[in-house]
């Protein structure tokens, strides 16, 4: 992927033990940083020949998230922001890389609560090892595009979400 090593073509399966999916954002009128967790609960990587025809079906699970504030965990997860009860799972269907000056982007669509919008994941590095690779990458996730509006001034508007991925062939 640009100047990143290219893995072998093939299906990836994601290991969710191996992988992990950590957010950051702004509370409280932005002053207070807020970090926590999600997890992928399965996903695969077809990587294509060429590379930009490559796509991505990620499962990330809406009731792991953690922040570590059980109150504010469980808050989070109610029907007041994410609904898990309703829409137990995020998903990210890539469907192409695109490969420029800039750097590479997997481009494809988020769908959370129930709604679908485009989104881009930056690709900072692929590590290839054997039949597995590993992909760190990035995305700021505007939780006001899917209806997540609770808490306006008191919780960020955005996300900055890092991924790191692990599969293997």
């Amino acid at each position: 992927m640009g100047e990143q090593p290219v893995p072998e073509s093939g299906t990836y399966e994601i290991d969710p033990a191996a992988s992990s999916v950590n957010f950051r954002m702004r509370t409280v009128f932005g002053l207070f940083p807020v970090r926590g967790s999600f997890r992928i609960t399965r996903g695969r990587i077809d990587v294509a020949g060429p590379v930009e025809r490559s796509t991505v079906d990620v499962r990330i699970g809406a009731d792991t998230f953690e922040s570590g504030v059980a109150r504010r965990d469980e808050h989070v997860r109610s029907a007041d922001y994410l609904d898990v009860a309703t829409h137990p799972e995020f998903v990210f269907r890539g469907d192409g890389v695109e490969v420029g000056s800039d750097g590479t982007v997997m481009t494809g669509e988020l769908t959370v609560l129930g709604v679908i919008r485009p989104a881009d994941v930056t690709v900072e590095s692929v590590t290839v090892e054997g039949r597995s690779l590993t992909v760190v990458a990035s995305a700021v996730v505007d939780r006001y595009a899917f209806g997540v509006t609770a808490a306006k001034g008191m919780t960020g508007r955005r996300l900055t979400v890092r991924l790191d991925v692990r599969a293997t062939r």
